[in-house]
């Protein structure tokens, strides 16, 4: 049985982006009837009044987290300020608003790079704040790591029920694939299909390829918040994840054979890597019976399905 009662109202902050449609897409197949969303026009989230009042007038009986300022390498590293500026104020307006309206459970949507840069392999929860992070990201991580305190602390003042999932890398339906703010499996996908089109003899990728990286399709992602929802987890940090990882290198190939373009790969090792692995410990979430189901070169194919709708 669900812990979740079918008519209970949801707010899912984000309902726009790739994952707060997806966990969206998710609640309404479940017959999920009472969900409440706002656009950015309808909300700012960084209006701390306006939050306050929406959530005062609202009364959700819970909260998916889902928004948030996203971005690859290049984004993270050149817009450093908006990044660490508006995800804590988002989450920070959300969180303590969530509490002021009464509203017991919350699940905000963390991310990976919370932990250090030179993690050991797997990643474990306990892992986080035990070393350096990764330099590139770090504004953002730093802001996300305080969303995951900001729940534990209400938690432990308040008695809160607000938990904290942290997941790998994601991709799928609604990802951005702007060359210049994507991350880095949209933005492959993407040069590989103008490559392709444009008759290109090759594809360069940023880096040596080397790095290693785990992929989860959003929709698994969404599977999963739903997943703790409705089992009733009431506190803690979760990894989400697949428990598998490709090297860049093998995961720009597979996008060629998804893409169907049939150049060479060129590497540019003048570009960052990133982190040099960064694999999720699944193990914590996997004990209460979830584990994702969408095997990467299955994801691969929905989402380039989906990038070419976009530009029919």
């Amino acid at each position: 049985m669900s812990a979740i009662d079918k008519q209970s109202k949801i707010y899912v902050a984000g309902h726009r982006g790739m994952v707060g449609s997806a966990i969206t897409r998710r609640l309404q197949n479940d017959g999920y009837g009472n969900l409440v969303v706002r656009t950015h026009a309808e909300l700012d989230l960084l209006d701390q009044a306006r939050v306050r009042e929406f959530l005062g007038r609202e009364k959700p009986d819970y909260i998916f987290l889902a928004a948030a300022k996203v971005g690859g390498i290049l984004a993270n590293n050149t817009y450093r300020a908006d990044f660490i500026h508006q995800n804590l104020v988002m989450q920070s307006n959300v969180i303590s608003g969530a509490h002021e309206a009464g509203v017991r459970r919350l699940m905000f949507l963390g991310s990976s790079c919370i932990y250090p840069r030179d993690c050991p392999q797997p990643i474990r929860e306990e892992y986080l704040l035990t070393g350096p992070l990764e330099i590139t990201n770090e504004p953002y991580a730093i802001a996300k790591i305080a969303g995951l305190k900001m729940c534990e602390s209400y938690n432990r003042q308040y008695q809160t029920e607000y938990v904290t999932v942290m997941p790998t890398n994601l991709y799928g339906p609604n990802d951005n694939f702007d060359l210049a703010t994507s991350h880095v499996l949209p933005a492959l996908l993407r040069k590989a299909h103008e490559a392709k089109l444009g008759g290109e003899k090759r594809m360069v990728v940023w880096g040596s390829g080397k790095p290693m990286r785990e992929f989860l399709y959003v929709d698994d992602m969404a599977d999963a918040c739903v997943f703790l929802m409705e089992q009733g987890v009431r506190n803690g940090a979760y990894n989400v994840g697949t428990g598998a990882d490709v090297t860049i290198r093998d995961l720009a190939r597979a996008i060629l054979e998804t893409v169907g373009f049939d150049g060479e790969l060129a590497f540019d090792a003048s570009k960052p890597d990133g982190t040099p692995r960064k694999l999720l410990d699944v193990s914590l979430l996997a004990s209460l019976g979830w584990r994702a189901k969408t095997m990467l070169d299955e994801g691969l194919i929905k989402t380039y399905q989906h990038y070419l709708s976009l530009n029919q």
